[in-house]
């Protein structure tokens, strides 16, 4: 019995070179590799790995199996969330480990500190430290003068 139970939804993430993603996302994020499976031809056929209390799928890119990677210098739709305890430190270690910054970090209207980044894989990361507790009711009013002004 695996002793992390698996989530209800997660993401699988496909890159052309796993091994060197995981080394990224080890040295960026601090993830905890958990699992790999090596391919017969000397690749990662799947690989597991946490972020915090959020598990991960990766392999490479296999055409069989529907699984490609991004085009290169493509940048994902879709933007993975990590909460942080320091958005500064975060996108720090992030850009030293190899990510391009999106968005440098700023205070956000909805009391969170975000920035956003690019990994080496064309994959979109943002990071956010909570810096307030609002109510909708805050948030929203905050909103309104934002967008009205």
């Amino acid at each position: 019995m695996d002793p992390i139970p698996a989530p209800t939804v997660t993401f699988s993430l496909t890159v052309k070179d796993t091994s060197r993603a995981l080394a990224f996302y080890k040295e960026a994020f601090g993830a905890e590799e958990l699992f790999r499976m090596p391919a017969p031809d000397g690749g990662v056929a799947h690989a597991e790995f946490m972020i915090g209390n959020s598990r991960i799928y990766i392999s490479d890119e296999y055409e069989d199996y529907h699984a490609f990677a991004m085009p290169a210098d493509a940048t994902a739709s879709c933007l993975f969330s990590i909460q942080v305890e320091d958005c500064n430190d975060a996108h720090a270690r992030a850009v030293a480990s190899g990510a391009t910054t999106l968005s440098a970090p700023a205070d956000q209207f909805w009391g969170t500190r975000t920035a956003v980044i690019r990994d080496p894989f064309g994959y979109r990361w943002g990071l956010s430290q909570r810096i307030e507790e609002l109510t909708p009711e805050e948030i929203e009013r905050r909103a309104r003068a934002l967008f009205t002004s």
